[in-house]
């Protein structure tokens, strides 16, 4: 698949891609090598892998970083539950031992975790190394084999090799710097926030019922809020809201029923500070613009 079928494959599933990011999608996936994807939260980062997944008919293993997300959450860990009643079990037996401690410690017993899973899957999946800089640094080591060789190991059972080889797909806010080691094992690109066009694009793909007029206007109030001294920025997800809710509402003019546009704005602006700070006056000085 070239890079242009890739494009064209992720847009039937109303991912509108830029050339750049279709490029090094296509890249990572030919040569095999992770790709990290960084830009702020919002503009589609999460959506890539999902759509990868898709386009390739393949499972989506997804590993949600947060701070403290240690190897036994990320890669495996043992049935301690059942290890223990295991070892009871063997005790009334008479059982003792290393046959004992050899049984426990087996596969029998080994709760995979999403790198692990994603490795021994019969078919590539497409792993989702999400928020990845909310995850301590010290995980990033754990990262290392798993990026590097493919490869999981487990000190009681050996090395578990890949028995495919994932699609993988990190992706990054920026709230912290990332280890020289870890980019070294991916390829990079930056996702910005949607041009007019192609934002406009996305928005006739996910509400192909949206009038051409009320679209414009659309796309050009959220990307004028954008402009706006916000603690958070709306993205792509909250302009598609922000669409549904205006459609739901039979809103077919944003300058039409100023009241009633300020209260849709729920659905673009997420925190109490940014709310009170987008005024009617401002609402209707941004849908103005946006006419």
């Amino acid at each position: 698949m070239s890079w242009t079928d890739l494009q064209k494959s992720m847009a039937s599933e109303a991912y509108i891609a830029s050339d750049d990011l279709a490029i090094a999608l296509h890249l990572s996936i030919n040569l095999g090598r992770p790709i990290l994807l960084e830009g702020a939260a919002g503009v589609g980062k999460t959506e890539v892998a999902k759509v990868l997944a898709a386009c390739h008919q393949t499972q989506l293993i997804r590993l949600q970083c947060y701070e403290g997300l240690d190897a036994a959450q990320a890669i495996y860990e043992w049935n301690y539950q059942r290890q223990l009643l295991s070892i009871r079990a063997a005790a009334e037996d008479g059982q003792t031992g290393r046959e004992v401690e050899e049984r426990i410690f087996s596969e029998e017993f080994l709760l995979e975790r999403p790198l692990l899973a994603a490795i021994r899957q019969p078919e590539p999946p497409v792993l989702l190394i999400d928020e990845i800089d909310r995850a301590d640094e010290e995980f990033e080591a754990y990262l290392l084999e798993v990026l590097s060789d493919f490869q999981v190991t487990v000190p009681e059972l050996g090395t578990i090799r890949a028995t495919s080889k994932p699609i993988v797909v990190l992706t990054s806010n920026g709230t912290r710097d990332l280890s020289d080691a870890l980019r070294r094992r991916c390829l990079y690109t930056h996702i910005s926030y949607p041009s007019m066009e192609a934002e406009l694009a996305i928005l006739h793909a996910r509400c192909p019922g949206v009038e051409a007029r009320l679209a414009r206007q659309i796309v050009g109030f959220v990307q004028t809020l954008r402009n706006e001294d916000l603690e958070k920025v709306p993205g792509v997800a909250e302009m598609l809201d922000f669409a549904a809710a205006l459609m739901g509402l039979g809103i077919a003019d944003l300058t039409s029923d100023p009241t009633l546009l300020h209260a849709t704005l729920k659905t673009l602006l997420k925190t109490q500070e940014d709310q009170a700070q987008v005024t009617h006056e401002v609402t209707a000085r941004l849908a103005g613009r946006a006419a």
